[in-house]
């Protein structure tokens, strides 16, 4: 690729339904929810590079988006309260999250994910 060049990614899937949520994260590939709402400033900090982390590893995970105010319930339940947030899963368990209040740069996303790779890897199919 060139210098300069930008490489295109499709979105991030969306998912604005429970039972849809439930069932990306119940296969045996490593899935990455990124909780995130339209008015969170530190949410909106990652979209200009958040595109180019799911491509990088789109080889060995999946992300898909979640908006807290469109699923309250499902937020309650895994206990999302600082935001962004994100939790891997595989299987329809959980296996790591990285959440906090603080703004999170695109190394330690990058940090996150490698390590959900790692956990994921060390689970038997």
């Amino acid at each position: 690729m060139a210098s300069g060049e930008k490489k295109e990614w499709a979105p991030m899937l969306k998912i604005t339904d429970e039972s849809i949520f439930r069932e990306q994260i119940a296969g045996d590939r490593l899935t990455v929810a990124v909780f995130k709402t339209t008015w969170c400033k530190d949410c909106h900090f990652i979209d200009p590079f958040i595109g180019e982390v799911e491509t990088a590893y789109a080889d060995r995970l999946s992300m898909v988006e979640v908006d807290r105010d469109d699923l309250p319930e499902l937020c309650g339940e895994l206990n999302i309260l600082g935001i962004p947030s994100f939790i891997a899963f595989r299987q329809g368990r959980e296996l790591v999250r990285f959440v906090s209040k603080l703004r999170k740069t695109r190394d330690e996303i990058e940090q996150f994910l490698d390590r959900a790779v790692e956990v994921s890897a060390a689970i038997p199919g």
